[in-house]
């Protein structure tokens, strides 16, 4: 790391003291989070599988956000299950999977069950043992609430052949008449509202992947998309990121239009734009940070006008995003502000114009998704921050307004390609709509801009929590200063 760029870091706060010890999770808490499951369960029987050891030699273990949240414990192929009665835990016990010897020389040793009660104040038992102490629990009349172990949320309904799915349809065959209910929602409720020492492990983590963008604006004029992808994950890992929050999407040009791009392979010439959508995990919590740069160091007028007014659209919802405010309000100042831009560029008819979408959407029930603007900016700008890069919100239920412990992402987009175009089903409509677009789709063709931060909601109200620069002049400046490529 260059001396001006270790100044600039230290100036703007991206590198600030490391997290000191009172902000780790204690075992009080975790106690605690077990103590209002209980509270809202009642009465019945909590079963939780953990994640299992990967299928291949190319990674380390992440232990499921849910099943963290609630024990603690990171080794794989565990299971918990806590007996409640009257709103008490009556018992709470771990079932542990051992490593054989030889094994344990290559992975290292799982902790024993005195260990894991001594250090995790929960019973432990051999995995060997659940099956039998579960069946015996499925004749006491509880309810059993199942903590799926899919391996995430988004994808909850296409991982259906987990062990402990697998493991609760048989328990149900064994025992018809058996009431089972999803325990996740009373979870995820719990897991919404994030605590101040949840707060300082997401700051530390937007802190450290706001440096990784700050590194990219210094380095040579890249010709690679890895470039770029290496100068972010290289000073996640030097500040102590554990690994990326998810998959690094560095799109330049065209690609920068294809929102979930990963590939990271393609060129970057002078004149693209690059979406680079990265950021770092820290002790399990999660950024989610994307910056829109242009390659050659300098926007160009139109690329200008494009960022400016996604720009615009993250302020509005910034201004919108306040404690007691609702969520609908942040997405529809945004989506507003983008609608009204992109109508006086005549990428779209009007601000209310229709069209017929390429995918299924029922437009007498949800009009907003078959405007016009939605082609050009199909991603929500918001979601919560965790546990998981898409974690629980509290403005997700109930009166879905932001609340004191709300910690998330304000993530506008438009994304300009004569690909999408092509797509459309062909009708009047949509011939209509081409007709008096296509122009200006050509002038702007192959502009992605997506500009994301991460917020978290205290007593002293919205707070950003990255800061890596997003000001069209800002970026300019500091990549005037970026050595010359060798």
């Amino acid at each position: 790391m260059s001396r001006q760029l270790h100044s600039l870091l230290i100036t703007i706060g991206l590198l600030a003291t490391p997290i000191v010890a009172h902000a780790q999770i204690s075992g009080a808490e975790f106690a605690a989070r077990r103590d209002s499951l209980a509270t809202h369960v009642g009465n019945g029987v909590v079963i939780a599988f953990g994640g299992r050891t990967p299928a291949t030699d190319f990674g380390p273990f992440y232990q499921l956000p849910a099943f963290h949240y609630l024990t603690n414990f990171d080794e794989a192929d565990a299971a918990f299950v806590m007996v409640v009665r009257d709103g008490r835990a009556t018992s709470s016990t771990l079932f542990l999977t051992p490593i054989d010897p030889r094994t344990a020389f290559y992975y290292g040793r799982r902790p024993d069950s005195a260990s894991v009660t001594s250090t995790l104040g929960v019973g432990a038992r051999s995995f060997s043992a659940i099956g039998a102490i579960v069946d015996s629990l499925a004749t006491s009349g509880l309810p059993m609430y199942t903590l799926a172990d899919f391996g995430d949320a988004d994808f909850a309904r296409q991982d259906s052949l987990t062990r402990g799915r697998i493991f609760v349809r048989t328990l149900v065959a064994n025992h018809p008449g058996l009431v089972v209910k999803d325990a996740h929602p009373i979870v995820d409720a719990l897991r919404a509202r994030k605590i101040p020492a949840e707060i300082a492990l997401l700051r530390r983590a937007a802190q450290i992947s706001s440096a990784g963008h700050v590194a990219v604006l210094h380095i040579p004029e890249p010709r690679h998309e890895y470039e770029l992808k290496a100068a972010l994950e290289n000073t996640f890992t030097k500040l102590g990121g554990s690994r990326p929050a998810y998959g690094s999407i560095v799109g330049a040009g065209q690609r920068g239009t294809q929102l979930h791009y990963m590939l990271d392979s393609g060129t970057a010439r002078p004149g693209d734009l690059v979406v680079m959508d990265a950021a770092t995990e820290y002790q399990g919590y999660a950024a989610d940070i994307t910056r829109t740069i242009p390659v050659s160091g300098k926007f160009t007028a139109d690329q200008r006008i494009i960022y400016q007014l996604v720009r615009d659209a993250q302020a509005a919802a910034e201004r919108n995003s306040r404690p007691g405010m609702s969520a609908a309000a942040a997405t529809d100042s945004a989506i507003a502000i983008r609608a009204s831009g992109l109508a006086k560029l005549g990428l779209i008819e009007s601000v209310d114009a229709t069209f017929d979408p390429p995918w299924k959407v029922d437009c007498t029930a949800a009009p907003a998704q078959c405007r016009q603007s939605m082609l050009w900016m199909i991603h929500g700008i918001s979601h919560g921050l965790g546990l998981a890069v898409h974690d629980p919100a509290q403005y997700y239920t109930g009166e879905k307004k932001f609340m004191k412990g709300d910690a998330f992402t304000i993530e506008p987009g438009i994304y300009i390609s004569t690909a999408a175009l092509d797509v459309l089903p062909d009708t009047p409509k949509n011939r209509a709509f081409i007709a008096h677009v296509r122009a200006a789709v050509e002038r702007y063709n192959n502009t992605g801009v997506r500009i994301e931060d991460d917020y978290v909601i205290t007593d002293r109200g919205l707070e950003r929590m990255s800061s890596a620069p997003r000001e069209i002049d800002e970026i300019e400046s500091i990549m005037k200063t970026r050595p010359a490529r060798k």
